[in-house]
């Protein structure tokens, strides 16, 4: 008794704490761990897309669930979930408790629900007509609930199948699901008590006599009888086998005890938020800092179970060799800042991640790299190649947990043997062979037809953002070239990083369409021409945004614009220019492209970049205040306070980035811009025990300036610094305060490419 009441009064601290960095109040910060300032609700409701879903999980666990309703504000359960796949999908699985007349149950049980308290490692709800308490705690690859029925009448439980198959065998449940045509997600449950009676649920009624069931909505219903009032389940999940599973439950939980299993799960949490101490700011600073490092987590997943893995790259089952084999990971998206973040505070799992994406090149037979892995293989998904990016930064920032001449020979092959349409595995056809003649991605003009097979009538060509896009990219495989020591293949992809000056405009100072003829596209509106979401020209994003999508050479681009004052300027512009319709219209057109101010959009990833481009520019006071503001605007404690898709990661580690006052604008150069950090005193654990601390004397709301900096003691009068300067530990300490010293940060700029070889 005395164990269970200090069980239950821990998590009634938890919650309460939860509650109060939620916007509650009483508890003072320094008693709270890092884990108890998330919360999974914040950006649960945006503008127009989905941006965040209340996750319980632990840190790249194979086993994720979320509510399963039609949004946030939607009244109504769709069962519990048992396993999420694919982010963003709805669970395989459901599990529902009914207390009542049989003729009441149903595959899937549409619940009213109250009370309900998330955090990253529990989930509890109250189903109020069913008068049934629900608690549920997750390891990494199995999960438990309890479930407290406060009603007269049998219990029972139902499992759901949406496309699969489910037996029963006494108090056990086991059956797959189909993800895909090839892709099975398995599963293996049990309860705490025997039922009296099992079968099969079929047109509302359960045939006793059926003890296996297969085919859409396979329902298996267990009936408890008119005396229990409290049920515990417990699960495991596999991409392998029921058997499987099993194992994987018998390895992670012992007993029907959600306690426990939460309070480990707590623990773990608490280790990876941990990596990075704040001190300073204020509770929904924290809240904000911690809720988006833990969003970082999500993806990718690893999917390594007892020393084997399903891949869905070939379809086999293969060993791990001893590391664990991660996917799930949508790397348009994360190679801007998750890469980067990890490199930093989880490098061995980095190194896995990257080691996992050689594997899946070699799975599919083609050597290319993923673009966009998933559960179910790579879905090739948005344009570009930028795991090249991913390899690159790493290798720059000392890990070496990966064979970079098979890395290059995949990424290099990615890039040109596969096409560069956009959302498209297909080989390398028409499109291909005129940009490796010409430079660029040729655009339709209104009303052309296109005849370019594998081209989406939906996704278009996108011409500009693959162009710039594989301009980087090939800046990246050039860097890799060089490390390899291959001048003349370094030299060759260094002059092919330099195509985005094919559709630079000089005219206008932007990225324009060409056509086929090496003509311009005119007329053409840069703030919303290009159908929707701009594919036919750029994509998601207008031709604002893509103006500064050169993120190896940003001095180059200071050049094409004009010079610094023209550069700066033109930066301010798109701060200021106004939508020229109305908000309907607008996104309408441009529904990704949200967050907005101006034509900046804080809600997209090619965006993430810009605010830091000043440094480049000799105007590093305007990146400060542009950080401050964009984060105090858009990013903030509450059920709107994302601005756009946070796509695991992709937009939240800019936010931990940005707190702590530093960025890597160009992943694949090892350097860092500084901005404005919002905590007095950070301390990133780098591993090895290695810490980087960020010392910002009298950071407040109002003093968001850098006044004067030194880096391990030396001064500092640049607005960037090396990976290595910090590699072992350092310490980065500036002074701030509440006007800009204009003159700060003038010594160099961050570096941008080398000169184009002759």
């Amino acid at each position: 008794m005395k164990t269970k009441l200090k069980t239950s009064m821990a998590l009634l601290a938890s919650v309460f704490l939860w509650v109060s960095c939620a916007g509650g109040g009483g508890t003072s910060p320094s008693a709270m761990d890092p884990v108890d300032y998330v919360n999974p609700y914040m950006g649960n409701i945006s503008h127009l897309l989905v941006p965040t879903f209340p996750t319980v999980h632990l840190p790249n666990s194979m086993l994720r669930v979320y509510p399963e309703r039609a949004d946030f504000t939607g009244d109504r359960l769709g069962g519990l979930p048992i396993i999420v796949t694919n982010h963003r999908e709805r669970s395989a699985f459901n599990l529902c408790p009914y207390q009542g007349d049989e003729s009441g149950l149903r595959p899937v049980i549409a619940y009213s629900y109250d009370r309900e308290k998330i955090l990253p490692y529990r989930y509890q709800v109250y189903l109020d007509n069913e008068e049934i308490d629900v608690d549920f705690a997750p390891s990494h690859q199995s999960a438990v609930y309890s479930l407290t029925f406060e009603k007269e009448g049998p219990a029972y439980l139902v499992f759901n199948s949406r496309n699969g198959q489910l037996q029963v065998n006494g108090n056990a449940v086991s059956g797959y699901q189909y993800i895909d045509k090839k892709t099975k997600v398995f599963l293996y449950a049990e309860t705490n008590q025997k039922p009296v009676k099992a079968g099969v649920l079929s047109n509302g009624s359960v045939n006793y006599n059926e003890t296996s069931v297969e085919g859409i909505n396979a329902a298996i219903a267990l009936s408890f009888g008119e005396d229990v009032k409290k049920l515990g389940v417990r699960y495991g999940i596999s991409f392998i086998s029921e058997e499987q599973a099993k194992k994987n439950l018998e390895r992670e939980i012992a007993a029907y005890d959600v306690d426990v299993v939460a309070k480990i799960a707590r623990n773990d949490w608490n280790d990876a938020l941990g990596k990075i101490q704040v001190q300073g700011g204020t509770k929904d600073e924290k809240t904000v800092f911690y809720t988006s490092l833990y969003r970082c987590y999500e993806r990718p997943i690893n999917l390594s179970e007892d020393g084997h893995y399903y891949s869905a790259f070939d379809g086999k089952i293969h060993e791990d060799g001893g590391r664990s084999f991660y996917t799930d990971d949508w790397i348009w998206d994360t190679y801007r800042a998750t890469h980067p973040l990890r490199v930093l505070i989880d490098n061995e799992r980095e190194n896995d991640i990257i080691n996992s994406y050689l594997l899946m090149a070699e799975q599919m037979g083609t050597d290319w790299m993923p673009t966009f892995p998933e559960v179910t293989g790579d879905t090739r998904r948005m344009n570009s190649n930028h795991a090249v990016a991913t390899v690159i930064d790493a290798y720059r920032k000392g890990l070496r947990g990966f064979e970079l001449e098979k890395a290059y020979i995949a990424c290099k092959k990615g890039i040109e043997e596969k096409t560069l349409i956009p959302w498209s595995a297909a080989p390398a056809g028409w499109l291909d062979d005129f940009y490796k003649e010409h430079g660029y991605i040729p655009a339709l003009r209104p009303g052309e037809k296109e005849t370019v097979p594998n081209v989406s009538i939906w996704e278009k060509r996108q011409p500009i953002a693959v162009t710039l896009g594989t301009s980087y990219d090939e800046w990246c495989l050039s860097q890799i070239a060089q490390e390899l020591g291959k001048k003349d293949e370094a030299d060759y992809y260094l002059r092919r990083s330099y195509n985005y000056r094919n559709v630079f405009n000089p005219e206008t100072g932007f990225f324009h369409p060409k056509d086929k003829d090496g003509k311009f596209i005119y007329p053409l509106d840069y703030r919303y021409d290009g159908g929707l979401g701009a594919r036919d020209y750029y994509d998601e994003n207008n031709g604002y945004i893509y103006r500064w999508d050169v993120q190896h050479n940003i001095g180059d681009l200071i050049s094409l614009i004009g010079g610094n004052e023209a550069f700066t300027s033109a930066l301010d512009s798109m701060f200021n220019t106004p939508l020229g319709m109305s908000k309907w219209q607008f996104y309408s057109t441009l529904p990704d492209h949200t967050g907005n101010v101006g034509m900046f959009s804080m809600a997209n990833e090619p965006s993430l970049h810009i605010p830091y481009l000043y440094n480049y520019a000799g105007k590093p006071w305007m990146t400060q205040k542009r950080i401050r503001t964009l984060l105090n605007q858009w990013f903030r404690n509450d059920l709107m306070g994302v601005p756009g898709d946070e796509d695991g990661g992709g937009m939240s580690a800019f936010v931990v980035f940005s707190q702590m006052g530093f960025y890597p604008v160009t992943p694949g150069s090892p350097t860092y811009n500084i901005g404005s950090p919002m905590f007095t005193d950070v301390k990133v654990d780098m591993g090895n025990g290695n810490t980087f601390e960020i010392r910002a004397n009298n950071a407040s709301d109002e003093n968001k300036y850098v006044q004067s900096a030194k880096l391990n003691g030396v001064t500092l009068n640049q607005p960037w610094f090396n990976h290595s300067d910090i590699a072992a530990g350092g310490l980065l300490e500036l002074e701030m305060g509440p006007k800009a010293n204009k003159e700060w940060g003038l010594g160099t700029p961050p570096p941008s490419a080398a000169p184009m070889p002759k």
